[in-house]
């Protein structure tokens, strides 16, 4: 019978491959995109042999689903850490904005776009990703109120920074292929302006769509 001495090298053991195996699985997303990253090339990427992969994801949609969710929690917790150095006042917002934006650019972006486009045919990895995507969007809105110090109590404040992750998420597609950085840098500046004025202290909320414009 073990001992609880032995079983906790074994526990760190095991937490240390899977780590291996989900940054392996994301980097194999970057470079190699949804199709070139089968679980045998991850588990050779991590230096893991294939039946430990398997002993801790059995198929390709668990480890990559996993990966996602893990880089996810990791970007979060990066994002609080730097968001301690944000200053107080008009400044905060930009630098927000800013952080945020890298978050749209960076390897979990690029991985996750890879599987947004193969679960389109996908069912496996549809079911898989659909509650994983739904949790993360929930997460990385709650941060940004937080990060924003607002209150989404207030009428409109929800809306705006919802806008403000679905067009860091489309400034992130265009930078996909190309070097989109002058023209990204120029939207940004021109939402920065319109996002303070929507969530300065008793702005108006934004008028509905469908709204009657007389």
């Amino acid at each position: 019978m073990s001992t609880p001495s032995a079983r906790v090298p074994q526990q760190e053991r095991s937490r240390a491959t899977r780590a291996r195996l989900l940054e392996a699985t994301v980097d194999c997303l970057v470079r190699y995109g949804w199709s070139g990253t089968t679980t045998t090339v991850v588990a050779t990427h991590a230096g893991v042999s294939r039946g430990a992969q398997l002993h801790h994801y059995p198929t390709k949609a668990a480890l990559v689903t996993a990966a996602v969710a893990h880089l996810a929690e990791r970007r979060a917790e990066e994002l609080r850490a730097e968001a301690e150095a944000l200053p107080v006042g008009p400044q905060r917002l930009d630098r927000v904005v800013d952080l945020l934006g890298v978050a749209f650019t960076g390897p979990l972006f690029v991985a996750a776009l890879e599987l947004w486009v193969a679960a389109r045919t996908d069912p496996e990895l549809r079911d898989a990703l659909v509650p994983l995507e739904a949790r993360v969007g929930r997460e990385m809105h709650r941060l940004t109120v937080a990060l924003l110090d607002v209150d989404e109590r207030r009428p409109g404040v929800r809306e705006a920074v919802q806008a403000t992750l679905d067009l860091l998420r489309g400034l992130g597609v265009a930078n996909l292929l190309t070097d989109d950085s002058v023209r990204r840098t120029a939207l940004l500046r021109t939402w920065k302006h319109q996002l303070a004025t929507l969530l300065a202290p008793g702005a108006a909320p934004a008028p509905p769509h469908d709204a009657d414009p007389t």
